[in-house]
């Protein structure tokens, strides 16, 4: 997905594949920083699949934009 398709999307939701095109990197990595703990938003493991509360991401994203 797009930064745009994010902001514009009713999900509460995301997966690493998601948002891993917003951030230049691969899903794998993703929940990898999740494990490792150094994921620098929100996100929790049901199970063995990461979610991403996505205005949380939103704000994440806003917040590097605007450094």
């Amino acid at each position: 997905m797009t930064i745009e398709e994010i902001r514009a999307s009713d999900k509460v939701v995301l997966t690493p594949t998601d948002i891993a095109p917003v951030l230049g990197v691969h899903p794998y990595s993703i929940n990898k920083a999740k494990k490792d703990g150094t994921l620098e938003f929100p996100a929790t493991f049901i199970g063995k699949n990461l979610k991403i509360p996505r205005i949380p991401f939103l704000n994440y994203v806003e917040g590097i934009r605007n450094e």
